[in-house]
Parts: structure tokens; C-alpha cells; sequence
């Protein structure tokens, strides 16, 4: 300072003018510095040190630049030039020491807070992030740290200890727990659902109370996102999860197949004895001739041992064409190539109501990919619908409007035949 005073008295300025000038060249004197500096260390010095961790082996260090920890590190240089020349300003000497203080505590939490998203980046590429997430943790972290640096930024101004900010946090805890409730919730949630693995990342789940139903994207303190197969996505409280109800599809996808559970409704009128003509027709099915032929074989010689007059219908053992139904569909199963052949597979009766006889199929299929499930599912029912008529079963179905118009477009012609009339022309 005293320099360039003696320099600016030399060209001939007033001794009291000279101050003030050397005063403002020295500030921009140092702001010049500063800004200088911070360009060297960011465009030359971290564009060294980036292009040297990009050709590194070691990929994980690419999360440090995408999260720009080293950007923000550079701030820190103008910072210690201001500090080291405030010196030449005596009076505010305390004053620039308090405000590089306060800057150099903000850019520490800039630089923590990158850090640790670049922790949790290089963490998510591992298998085990699916199911041990750490960004809750990693954003309780953030927390502390942020209300640590408020509480030094804060003492720094008023220039008192942090200390004596600590022990006055005791009587705003009750403020604080309210303030913070729903992140002590989802902290004490996550705990819970990474300890008992109730759910991860890329997990189908289903809960209808919140409209979700799709594949989990993120898991973090106080939220679980959910994008659903339409592509919207909802945001669940994390502690919802522990009080409240929901299904995951995990055990599912891990099983390699996915459950068929679907009846088909036969018309219990179209249910009846198997003549013998229909049981010659049903033995040319492939998949029922081999089982038509020891049925039958079983059914004659249990009728002729216990000699059961077969001339009522009632007496005795016979095939009925809904049986013969039910054992081609298993036979129809069991030999198709998208059923899981280690998989419970079951064609059952339910009890009848009133829309007929519950014929339900339970199986599975080998594949868990949705598209391709539901392909599978059609394909079969397709078939079944057609083939019911084949067993002389009539698949049931409301009345609907077509019918009732086939109904009553024949009723005026019956009432005239009913009534003597010529039948009209047709």
C-alpha cells in the first residue's frame, strides 16, 4: 500500500487524494489477481486433471467431475488471495476475515454436498444398491451438515462461538421436530425397508391407495417415486410403506413365471352324460385319445364288477362332456410351450352361481415380461372359446342388446301363428 502511494504522490497527485487512489487500485488490483487466478485453476489446471481422470482406468472418478466436486474446490483459491492481501486494509482487516470465513464455509458445504452425490452415484452402480440403498442416509448427512454450516455461518456474523448457538438448539427441539417430522419419519422408514428388504430399486409394486402401480425409479428420505406403466409418477411418503399395505412383484420375476388365473363360464344346461358318438369323436382329439380309451376302459369295468344296470343314466359311472372338457384343457396345458412346466398347474370347478359353472384355469406361464404374458393368456383363451362347442358346452354370457332384438323381431310372426294367421312372407 505504501508502494503504490509513493508512486501515485510521485505523478503529482494530492497526498490526501492518494490514498483513496492507491485504495482503489489495490481492490482492483486484487479483484484482477483473484479473477486471474480462478481461470487458471479452472480452465487450465482442472482441464489437466479432468482430461487425466477420463483416460484413468478407474471409472468411478468421472462421477467427481459430473458432479463438479473439483469445479467447486476452485472457488477456494480467490478466497485465500482476498484473505492474504487483507492485511493492506487495516481497518477492515476483522471484517474481510469474517466475510472469507463466511464464503469459505459455504463453498466446504458446496463441495461436501457434491461429494457425497458423487458417493451415492458411484454406489448405485453396484448390485447391492438395489437392495441397500444409501440415499436417505446420504440426505440425513446433507441435513446435519447443512444446519452445522448455517449454525458456523451464522456465528462468524455475529461473531460469538457456535457453541453458544449449540446449547441454545435445546429449547427449539421441539420446533425442530415438528419442522423435520416427515424426515424423521422417512428415516426411521428406510431403515425398515432396507433392513427387512421390502423393496428396491426396479421392484414392480402395486399400491392402490396412492394410484402406483409400475417400477420403482428412486428411494429417497421422504419419498418413494413410482413410474407406472403409463408412464406418469407418483410420489409415495416413504413411511407409507411401513404403515400402510402394498404388493411387490419382486418374488414374481424372481420366480420366472407369472400366474394364469382366469374361468371361463360354461352354461350349466349345456352340461350332460357323453354319448357314444361323442365319445368316437372326442377319441380322434389328440390330446384325448389315449385318455378316452382308459376312462372308458376303467368306467366299463367298474360298472361290470359292482353289475350296475347302465340302462338309467343315473346308475352307475359315465363320462359327462364337461369332464371330458376339463381333462383336454390340462392335456391342452401341459403340452404347451409357454407353460412353466415346474409350476403349479391346475384346471378346477368353482361353485356354481348365477352366471354359470366357474371353470377356472391356474397355471403358469414361463415368462414375466408383461407384453408377452398377456400374449400367452390370449392365445389360450382363444382357443378354449372355440373348442367349447366341439364338447357340446355352451360358454355363458349375459343377454345382450342383439339378442333381445333377435328375440322380439320373431315375436309378432308367433303371435300370429298363435293366433290363426298366416305367417308373413319371407
Amino acid at each position: 500500500m505504501n508502494s503504490i502511494q509513493q508512486l501515485i504522490a510521485d505523478l503529482g497527485v494530492a497526498s490526501g487524494l492518494s490514498a483513496d487512489l492507491a485504495n482503489a487500485v489495490l481492490i482492483v488490483g486484487i479483484a484482477a489477481l483473484s479473477i486471474l487466478a480462478h481461470y487458471v485453476t479452472k480452465k487450465v489446471v482442472l482441464s489437466i486433471t479432468s482430461r487425466y481422470i477420463r483416460s484413468n482406468r478407474y471409472k468411478w472418478a468421472d462421477h467427481f467431475l459430473r458432479r463438479k466436486v473439483l469445479q467447486r474446490l476452485c472457488h477456494i483459491v480467490p478466497a485465500i488471495i482476498i484473505y492474504s492481501f487483507s492485511y493492506s486494509f487495516p481497518g477492515y482487516h476483522r471484517l474481510i476475515g469474517q466475510g472469507i470465513a463466511v464464503y469459505l464455509t459455504i463453498v466446504a458445504i458446496m463441495v461436501l454436498d457434491a461429494l457425497l452425490n458423487a458417493m451415492n452415484d458411484i454406489y448405485t452402480t453396484y448390485e447391492i444398491s438395489k437392495s441397500r440403498p444409501i440415499k436417505s442416509y446420504i440426505q440425513v448427512v446433507k441435513i446435519f451438515l447443512f444446519v452445522i454450516g448455517g449454525i458456523v455461518v451464522i456465528s462468524n456474523l455475529i461473531g460469538q462461538s457456535p457453541l453458544i448457538l449449540l446449547s441454545g438448539i435445546g429449547a427449539l427441539s421441539a420446533v425442530m421436530l415438528l419442522i423435520f417430522k416427515d424426515s424423521l419419519l422417512g428415516l426411521v422408514a428406510g431403515v425398515q425397508l432396507s433392513s427387512n428388504d421390502m423393496v428396491r430399486v426396479g421392484d414392480w409394486i402395486e399400491m392402490p391407495k396412492y394410484g402406483a402401480d409400475g417400477d420403482v425409479i428412486d428411494i429417497s428420505l421422504n419419498t418413494v417415486k413410482v413410474q407406472n406403466f403409463d408412464k406418469t409418477i407418483t410420489t409415495i411418503p416413504s413411511y407409507a410403506l411401513i404403515s400402510d399395505s402394498f404388493k411387490n412383484w419382486r418374488g414374481m420375476q424372481r420366480a420366472g413365471g407369472r400366474r394364469i388365473k382366469r374361468s371361463l363360464y360354461i352354461d350349466m344346461n349345456s352340461v350332460s352324460f357323453c354319448k357314444p358318438e361323442m365319445l368316437e369323436r372326442f377319441e380322434r382329439i389328440q390330446y384325448l385319445s389315449d385318455y378316452i380309451r382308459e376312462r372308458a376302459m376303467e368306467i366299463e369295468l367298474y360298472n361290470r364288477e359292482r353289475e350296475i344296470d347302465r340302462t338309467v343314466k343315473a346308475n352307475g359311472r359315465a363320462m359327462t362332456n364337461i369332464g371330458v372338457f376339463r381333462a383336454y384343457i390340462e392335456r391342452y396345458l401341459a403340452q404347451h410351450p409357454r407353460i412353466h412346466r415346474d409350476m403349479t398347474l391346475l384346471v378346477r370347478q368353482l361353485p356354481p352361481g348365477e352366471n354359470g359353472l366357474p371353470l377356472e384355469i391356474y397355471a403358469f406361464t414361463d415368462t414375466t415380461v408383461w407384453s408377452e404374458y398377456e400374449g400367452v393368456q390370449s392365445d389360450i383363451f382363444d382357443h378354449l372359446l372355440a373348442v367349447a362347442p366341439e364338447f357340446g358346452l355352451v360358454v355363458f354370457q349375459n343377454p345382450s342388446g342383439h339378442d333381445m332384438r333377435e328375440m322380439f323381431k320373431h315375436e309378432p310372426m308367433r303371435s300370429r301363428i298363435a293366433s290363426g294367421g298366416d305367417a308373413p312372407y319371407r
